[in-house]
């Protein structure tokens, strides 16, 4: 068979020509001006729309508003990807600054809508609602207005909206160029090296246990050196969220991020409550994979590392034709979309210096693409992380007939999608496996997502819960991050975890992204609602693609509970949903065991 070779690097300029100098995109910025100062028009004779009835006027408000956040959106990915390739680009950081001034204006003409829409009748929201012209926006206008700042005056939403700019989500933002701009000293095959984050941690699956443990510990050191600096970002962040969430009379930290993932927290609690129950076997996991490397215990820095000889090395065009070659496996679509990422300069892939640490997919919903960004470096866990992101752009890519206002889905149908891809290529590679060890190595790695989903992520959450208690007394000092931290990873784990990184809160971005408090138990959800996609799609093949889609589809337009019992008839707010999920991953541990010596 011929090889094909791939491009690393991706193209920016079919999105706007020019790069952080684009004339093509500072047109886009006069295009989102122009559509914002016609909202603000519209919104002036709202309030009398609202109670005559004209429904016509609400429908072009809606659809003014949607199209504002589409070029919203494709604006700020253009940004993310410019400063993700390049943290030093001071054109794309101006740019970004120019664009969230944008955005904080339109953020403030609908929060008067919102409010607009909590002040009228209910007799007469119900006739509205009940209008063929607005059928397909109910459940938006209804969380439109169910969450308006109701209690606040245009003066304080307004303030609130311009603090964000340039305290709140800047603090976000300084958070990403610090770590892009650090790098490490590595020995690596001999040679020292200048890494970057990324790079380096990369390296935590590298073959040689001298490699992963000198960068755990260049890396813990990096931390330590700018603990104090890190920890004055992370407790800005979480004490501007809690002024605001005391000016609104929220006392439940969980209240919002329930909310943005339109999530009931009965299923919250059912979810972590199933996973806490069913941890010993993953800690029996943990246990052999030590013994196996000749430890009594599982060293954090040796988690990720190949439990066999590593023969699953793959370069980038080896990857990608594996991934187009299997991934169609229960349609056509899904598999094109992915040829056309790879054959049309989507993906940024290239090892080097100097990029973001962060793996992401992009989205740019005006011209209907996506991009995707990481550092792809050979490995096996490369692979699955270039598919994972595949997976978020195929999800983008099912939304693009969707209306403008309902193209926006919470983070806990986010990670679907993606976890679903990475189920795909896990198993194309099991069926390929010859050799026992071969299967060792793979099931491995897939516990280890599962390790990732009900340990680490939990850690993350209980941190984050515990961390924003204590921030209500007052700033948290380095030493009792560093505390709660520890505290936490030990308690999700059953402290089958040794040596664990304290500074797990410095380097995990979720953290400090400012859009999305609590972006830890979205993973969880994601993971196990796309094991129960999965299994649909292993009973119905090829014809399981249209009803995926539709399910895609509809995560703009539906709290989760629904949305699961629509497409799935499951009721995620009982156990036994999540048992049927947990008891998949147990039967991995079960043949991972049985393949393994005692």
């Amino acid at each position: 068979m011929e090889k094909i070779s791939y491009p690393k690097v991706w193209n920016l300029d079919n999105v706007f020509y020019g790069g952080s100098k684009s004339s093509q995109f500072l047109d886009h910025i006069k295009g989102l001006e122009e559509l914002i100062h016609e909202l603000e028009g519209n919104v002036e004779s709202f309030t009398s729309l609202i109670l005559t009835n004209e429904i016509s006027n609400i429908v072009d408000l809606v659809g003014n508003v949607g199209m504002i956040r589409l070029h919203i959106t494709q604006a700020n990915s253009f940004i993310t990807c410019l400063l993700a390739q390049n943290p030093k680009d001071q054109d794309a950081a101006s740019l970004r600054g120019k664009v969230a001034q944008k955005e904080s204006r339109f953020e403030k003409i609908l929060s008067e809508i919102k409010k607009i829409l909590s002040n009228t009748e209910e007799d007469v929201w119900r006739d509205i609602l009940e209008t063929k012209e607005l059928e397909d926006y109910k459940f938006i206008l209804n969380e439109w207005r169910e969450n308006a700042d109701s209690n606040l005056s245009e003066e304080e939403l307004s303030l609130i909206s311009d603090l964000m700019v340039d305290g709140y989500h800047a603090w976000g933002h300084f958070y990403r160029d610090l770590v892009s701009s650090i790098s490490i000293k590595i020995r690596v095959d001999g040679k020292e090296e200048d890494l970057s984050v990324g790079q380096a941690i990369n390296l935590r699956s590298h073959p040689e246990e001298k490699v992963r443990k000198e960068a755990h510990n260049a890396l813990e050191s990096i931390w330590k050196e700018k603990e104090e600096l890190f920890a004055k970002v992370i407790n800005h962040i979480a004490g501007f969220r809690i002024k605001i969430h005391n000016k609104y009379g929220i006392n439940n930290v969980l209240e919002n991020p329930l909310k943005k993932n339109r999530m009931k927290e009965e299923t919250l609690n059912t979810m972590w409550s199933v996973i806490s129950s069913y941890k010993q076997p993953f800690s029996k996991y943990l246990e052999r994979k030590a013994e196996m490397m000749g430890d009594s215990s599982m060293k954090a820095y040796n988690f990720w590392a190949p439990v066999t000889k590593n023969d699953h090395e793959m370069n980038y065009d080896e990857a990608a034709t594996f991934i187009t070659e299997h991934i169609g496996q229960f349609g056509n679509e899904l598999e094109s979309f992915v040829k056309e990422a790879f054959n049309e300069n989507w993906i940024e892939a290239e090892n080097r210096p100097n990029k973001s640490a962060v793996p992401f997919c992009a989205s740019f919903p005006v011209t209907g693409e996506s991009r995707v960004f990481m550092t792809y470096s050979g490995t096996f866990i490369d692979v699955l992380t270039l598919v994972h992101e595949l997976g978020h752009g195929f999800h983008n890519y099912a939304m693009n007939d969707v209306e403008g206002i309902n193209k926006q889905y919470p983070l806990s149908i986010a990670e679907t999608a993606s976890t679903f891809s990475e189920m795909i290529i896990i198993d194309a590679s099991m069926k390929k496996a010859k050799t026992k060890k071969e299967k060792i190595f793979i099931l491995d790695e897939k516990l280890k997502r599962s390790v990732m989903n009900f340990m680490n992520i939990h850690s993350r959450f209980l941190f984050e819960q515990r961390f924003y208690e204590e921030r209500k007394g007052g700033i948290v000092s380095p030493k009792r991050l560093n505390q709660l931290m520890e505290q936490s990873i030990n308690e999700a784990y059953g402290s089958s975890l040794d040596q664990p990184s304290i500074y797990s809160w410095v380097w995990t971005p979720h953290y400090y992204i400012t859009q999305s408090p609590f972006y830890n138990f979205p993973y969880t959800f994601g993971y196990l609602f796309a094991l129960a996609i999965y299994a649909k799609a292993k009973e119905k093949g090829k014809e399981f693609e249209r009803d995926y889609l539709k399910l895609l589809r509809d995560s703009g337009s539906m709290n989760v509970e629904d949305l699961v019992m629509k497409h799935l008839g499951e009721d995620i707010t009982s156990k036994e949903f999540w048992e049927a999920g947990m008891e998949v991953c147990l039967k991995d541990v079960e043949e991972f065991l049985e393949l393994t010596p005692g």
